[in-house]
């Protein structure tokens, strides 16, 4: 349709609303009936004349161009928009009235308001009263609806008159002529007159306008801008919507600094926020960011307005207007296809360009205590613009990340490209908004190196195709193949801290390894329970490699042993020892970071002597901060993960390393915890843990390669004797009567005679008066672990010292006998007849081991003595 017409063709749609509100306004004329209060005066000479309705603005000038619009703003000369929809649905709720229109009547209920909605509904929409309100631009209340599909505002004519400080007008029932010429643009001030059928040009120049594709204010510009700065902007969006070019005696006045401080001061940000969005959602947002920077109007709108803007950072909008540019050219080139998938990213792609000058902003100080402040593009964007939430989220992350994003791109045009755990996790951490931020690295590259852009776009291009080919366009979105709760079940410990980051390796290996699928192979991989898979798959490597360095190591910063160096290694040096000062707060694996030891042990089950000697540095200093600690139950953890470490060990990791010492250092002091300094109990469970780390020990310190000179013993032989000599011996001397602790001592006293073999002998002179004096007490039977660990022992005696046995036979004898003859009397049960089981054993390999007539008659005078002994000796 041309833009010089003076008459409009209507839709079927349009004609038939136009046929409804003639037909209101003609009922509202013969029965005027209630009329609403209204916050606007009547004058009396309007309130005389007929009812006159006119669609206005926006939908005359689309029409006009031949574009389908679905918003009609209706302008009433003598009621407000709140009084005439009132009346409106008065008219419709008449029988039979809807039905003229194809109607089914207007909307009393939410659900039918939600029908009324959809283009195809017959329900009129529900009235929705906007209240007047100035701070948000909205000088006057309005009501809309929705007709036929179609949303309709009803607003009264008006004219506006300005104070000097406020952008929010006095408001007065106005002429067609007074509305038209407060309006913004020219092409925006012809009506409808829906009753003649004609369009009214009041300013004169809305057809010429148009014709001549020009954005003109109706009246003269200063005026006009100085009463709405915001027409500032609404100019700025139509030209860039109509493709027009603005009047050039309104550009001067649009960069006018009077004008550019009356817009920050009179203007709501909420509506600069408004008009900056439709700009860039809008068909030409290039030419929308091209009007700002050329009208000098950008640290207006991207600002903070709270701050006092002499004081803060200056963005550098030099190369602004090629950075905006260059979005034209990400758009058309290859890397679109990419980056920008939809009206919603390509909105982001220009948001974030408006954003670019403020890439090298100071970060606003962090406050201790608190979480740190976002960058200062996301303050402007959220103050200046009230930018939503998401919106700044996106603008800090890219901000926060376009540095790693151009290192990432670089790399990956690289000789050596990263792996697709590296990129894929950085996707990840970047997050789902991953290609706008791209794209915001991209446009800080071509602001930083403006010569070089089209080297960075194609860059940027090969990375997308990189990440592409790698199948990981989507990978922020990629389900772990395992959960929190089935990572914790596998590994058998508790929640904790350290989950997110675990979870982040299992990620690695899932992305490492985009074949595998299945669930419970992941869970096999890291299951402390092994029989079915002796050696630790990879991803049960990354994650002990990870728990060992990143979770447990800083826990136990603080109480680091000086022994040992960073390497795993002894220190070589003499070392003053440490003063003590810890406190309950400086041990931090401990209470609530407890979970430390937890994965620690995982750690160390799961470990075979590959991973124990890849990791020997990190195992070791933790193990020996236990040992270290005061409290009893955590040396007794220490304890058994050092056992169970010592167990994987290979002999020559030990003696490189040169810890054998330092271990046994650690190790040897448990086995003074006794009572009465430290309970029964405790001392009890210390020693039952500590005998077995240090017979560990010493099977590593066996290596025969290495035993030259056959005088002197072997460091292997040196800690078994002393484990005698200062362990059982010594225990035994300072709490004999103690039964917990007596039974720990010549439980593990077997293990280390079997360990010596004939070295045992020296020992015998000691050890057996011990055995008997523990066998022959009278209460004997009242400890049946006792009773049979005692046995046990004397049972390693013989089968160990056996060359030297003639000579104490009689003692032998005595300690199986004497218990013998006090289980007969009045004890039985299980516990028991094991006893005399084992005692039965001792007899016969005490035959083995002499065969020896002398010691069958000294039997025979046993049994003559008493005749309970001949079970024991019986053949």
């Amino acid at each position: 349709m041309s833009t010089t017409s003076r008459v409009l063709e209507l839709t079927e749609v349009e004609e038939n609303l136009r046929t409804l509100l003639i037909d209101v306004a003609e009922y509202i004329d013969n029965s005027p009936g209630h009329v609403s209060e209204s916050q606007v005066p009547l004058p009396d000479e309007l309130a005389r004349q007929p009812l006159v309705l006119r669609w206005t603005g926006g939908w005359v000038r689309d029409k006009l161009l031949g574009v389908a619009s679905h918003d009609i703003d209706v302008a009433i000369n003598k009621m407000t928009g709140f009084q005439f929809g009132l009346r409106l649905k008065e008219y419709l709720e008449i029988p039979g009235n809807p039905e003229k229109y194809g109607l089914e009547g207007v909307a009393s209920n939410d659900a039918q308001s939600k029908k009324a909605e959809s283009g195809k509904s017959k329900i009129v929409g529900g009235l929705h009263k906007i209240e007047a309100n100035p701070e948000k631009s909205k000088h006057l209340e309005t009501v809309t609806t929705k007709i036929l599909g179609l949303d309709i505002d009803l607003v009264n004519l008006r004219k506006e008159t300005y104070s000097d400080d406020s952008r929010n007008p006095q408001m007065e029932f106005g002429t067609p002529e007074e509305d038209a010429l407060r309006r913004d643009a020219t092409v925006n001030a012809m009506f409808y007159n829906i009753n003649t059928r004609e369009i009214e040009d009041f300013t004169g120049k809305g057809h010429n306008d148009m014709a001549s594709n020009i954005i003109r204010t109706p009246l003269e510009p200063y005026q006009t801008f100085k009463d709405d700065p915001l027409r500032v902007l609404r100019l700025i969006r139509f030209a860039s919507r109509l493709n027009y070019t603005i009047e050039p005696e309104a550009r001067n006045w649009m960069k006018d600094d009077e004008i550019k401080s009356a817009l920050q001061a009179k203007i709501s940000r909420e509506r600069v926020g408004v008009e900056l969005e439709k700009m860039l959602r809008g068909p030409d947002p290039l030419m929308a960011l091209n009007l700002i920077d050329q009208l000098t109007l950008y640290s207006t709108i991207f600002s903070d307005p709270a701050q006092d803007q002499s004081k803060v950072f200056t963005p550098d909008t030099d190369n602004w207007n090629v950075v905006v540019n260059f979005v034209q050219d990400i758009l058309s080139s290859k890397a679109s296809e990419i980056l920008v998938r939809n009206d919603e990213e390509r909105f982001l792609v220009w948001l974030l360009s408006a954003l670019v000058p403020y890439r090298d902003a100071p970060s606003p100080p962090t406050v201790e205590g608190k979480k740190p402040p976002p960058p200062t593009a996301s303050t402007v964007a959220r103050e200046g613009i009230k930018a939503t939430n998401n919106m700044c989220t996106v603008i800090t992350n890219s901000v926060k990340n376009h540095s790693e994003i151009s290192m990432m791109v670089s790399d990956s045009n690289g000789r050596k490209r990263p792996a697709r755990e590296e990129l894929g996790m950085a996707i990840r951490r970047w997050g789902s908004t991953w290609r706008s931020q791209t794209a915001f690295a991209l446009l800080v590259n071509v602001a930083d190196e403006p010569s070089a852009a089209k080297s960075h776009l194609s860059a940027f291009t090969n990375f997308l195709e990189f990440v592409r080919e790698l199948d990981l366009l989507e990978v922020y979105a990629l389900k772990p193949i395992l959960d929190g709760k089935a990572l914790t079940k596998a590994l058998g410990v508790p929640t904790g801290p350290w989950m997110k980051d675990a979870l982040d390796v299992v990620m690695r290996w899932q992305l490492r390894n985009p074949g595998k699928k299945d669930t419970s192979e992941a869970i096999e991989q890291v299951r402390i329970a092994r029989e079915q898979s002796p050696t630790p798959g990879e991803l049960t490597s990354d994650l002990m490699t990870y728990f060992l360095q990143l979770t447990i190591r800083p826990l136990f910063a603080k109480t680091q042993t000086q022994q040992v160096t960073s390497q795993g290694r002894k220190v070589q040096t003499t070392v003053l020892p440490k003063k003590f000062e810890r406190t309950q707060d400086e041990v931090t694996w401990k209470g609530r970071d407890s979970y430390a030891l937890d994965l620690l042990r995982w750690a160390i089950a799961v470990a075979d002597a590959g991973l124990v000697e890849k990791n020997w540095h990190a195992i070791v200093p933790p193990l020996l901060s236990m040992l270290d600690d005061i409290d009893t139950e955590y040396k007794a953890q220490g304890c058994e993960l050092l056992k169970l470490l010592l167990d994987k060990t290979p002999p020559t990791l030990l003696k490189r390393t040169g810890l054998g010492d330092v271990f046994e250092e650690a190790l040897m002091p448990c086995l003074g915890y006794l009572p009465t300094l430290t309970p029964e109990d405790q001392s009890a469970r210390l020693l039952s843990v500590a005998y077995p780390a240090l017979l560990s020990l010493s099977a590593v310190l066996e290596d025969s390669s290495t035993i030259q000179n056959k005088q002197e013993p072997s460091q292997r032989i040196k800690l078994l004797d002393a484990l005698i000599r200062k362990g059982i011996l010594m225990t035994f001397t300072y709490c004999p009567e103690h039964a917990k602790i007596t039974a720990a001592t010549t439980t593990y006293l077997s293990a280390i005679l079997n360990a010596l073999g004939l070295d045992s002998i020296k020992h015998l002179p000691f050890i057996l008066p011990m055995l008997s004096s523990i066998l022959t007490n009278p209460f004997i039977t009242a400890s049946p672990p006792l009773l049979l660990s005692s046995v046990k022992a004397v049972q390693a005696v013989v089968l160990n010292t056996w060359p030297r046995l003639y000579v104490h036979k009689t003692e032998i004898l005595k300690c199986v006998s004497v218990p013998w003859i006090r289980m007969q009397e009045d004890v039985s049960g299980k516990d028991f007849d094991i006893v005399k089981e084992e005692s039965i054993i001792v007899v016969q390999m005490l035959r083995d081991a002499l065969s020896s007539d002398e010691l069958e008659k000294d039997i025979e005078e046993l049994i003559k003595v008493d005749k309970r002994l001949e079970g024991l000796f019986s053949d």
